[in-house]
């Protein structure tokens, strides 16, 4: 099947006992069993739920997997899969990335034995240099968050598999539509649900997609006994939003595209983020990965000036203020002081992120209505900052 029509009917089908052609939602906890340890393959809900079950087999089929694993959170979906390492182990990760994912690294799995390398992946090459015997993961994140680095996946699929090591591909940014990591090279496939996936800000997931058994027999297991589990109602969510992926994300981009643009040629403006653009220094490599450029823009003021910034950000009107991204709705991020404040300003500074920097997380409205609120916010700021 092709994607939409995976989008839609991969891991759906109707109900056995009504014919209801959506999913339902199996609101409970426990399941009756005929004998002990007879039953239909249901026991307790933190292990399977049927509408969970459903949502899974959906993932995998969208990025070309065999095992689907949601959870509560990205962060759980991430903290689940540092659970498969062990003290001493060794992870190389990109340095442009979440804010909550340096978070989770530095300041709870390396208390516990974990050591991460925060490096800049651009140039694959470079990842070499890092490897040694206690390598066991080389963590991507592409396009990443939030300076829109693109890195070639396919390039570090092939040093992982020169070393042995396991691929991780955090896949928020572009969505199963846009990039299929594992079609790439990558051993599994990290996705944020909560962002185009869920697509309406409404839900917050995180889940895991691999084709190795044993990696996900190890992460059911874990996913288990660890309990980080979303509940049937949010699954059902999400269900229902995947079946408009395809469709969101071509206006994502489509939007995207215009306002990537228009700001590059506004006067104020100063650089834009966006690996749409043919001078973005791996424009080539997006090209080749990813379907279209989707819908994630950043940029800067040529006045370095953060109050100018923040008054900006303070008079937009359609876009809206607010963490996250990948909704149906336009945002509006101001990574410094929201998603990547848990990140040291040093640290930050190093990557290229400064405290000027805006993020944008273009939606599907009337992209005319988008270029107008963008205009206007950025003349009273400039007024504002006159007086």
């Amino acid at each position: 099947m092709k994607f939409g029509t995976k989008a839609i009917h991969a891991g759906v089908q109707p109900d056995p006992s009504t014919g209801a052609v959506m999913t339902p939602i199996f609101q409970t906890s426990t399941y009756a069993q005929e004998a002990p340890g007879v039953h239909k393959g249901y026991e307790y809900s933190r292990t399977h739920n049927p509408t969970r079950d459903a949502l899974q087999k959906n993932l995998a089929a969208l990025e070309n997997g065999k095992y689907g694993f949601v959870f509560s959170s990205g962060l759980a979906a991430t903290d689940t899969l540092m659970r498969t390492l062990k003290p001493g182990d060794e992870v190389i990760v990109t340095n442009d990335l979440y804010g909550g994912t340096y978070r989770l690294f530095r300041r709870v799995h390396e208390i516990y034995g974990l050591k991460f390398h925060f490096i800049n992946m651009e140039n694959v090459a470079d990842i070499e240099a890092y490897i040694n015997e206690n390598t066991r993961m080389l963590w991507v994140e592409t396009p990443t968050n939030p300076l829109m680095k693109i890195i070639d996946i396919a390039g570090v699929a092939r040093i992982a598999k020169k070393y042995g090591l396991l691929l991780t591909v955090d896949n928020t940014f572009a969505s199963p539509y846009l990039q299929n990591p594992l079609d790439l090279g990558a051993d599994i496939v990290m996705h944020s649900v909560t962002k185009y996936l869920g697509g309406h800000s409404d839900v917050v997931m995180g889940a895991l997609v691999t084709s190795h058994d044993d990696l996900a027999e190890q992460l059911a297991f874990l996913q288990n006994a660890v309990g980080a589990v979303p509940g049937p109602m949010d699954c059902f969510l999400v269900l229902r939003g995947i079946k408009t992926l395809h469709l969101r994300m071509r206006q994502h981009c489509e939007n995207g595209r215009v306002i990537a643009e228009w700001l590059e040629q506004h006067p104020a403006v100063g650089k834009v983020y966006y690996p749409g653009f043919e001078t973005h220094p791996n424009h080539h490599v997006a090209r080749k990965q990813m379907k279209d450029f989707g819908g994630m823009v950043s940029f800067t003021f040529k006045e370095d000036n953060i109050d100018l910034a923040k008054a900006f950000m303070s008079n937009l009107q359609v876009f809206t203020l607010a963490e996250s991204l990948g909704g149906v709705e336009s945002l509006c991020c101001h990574p410094a002081t929201m998603t990547h404040a848990s990140i040291p300003k040093e640290e930050r500074e190093k990557t290229g992120l400064r405290d000027t920097l805006i993020r944008l997380s273009v939606g599907v409205e009337d992209v005319e209505d988008l270029i107008a609120d963008l205009s206007q916010a950025i003349e009273k700021a400039f007024q504002m900052a006159s007086k």
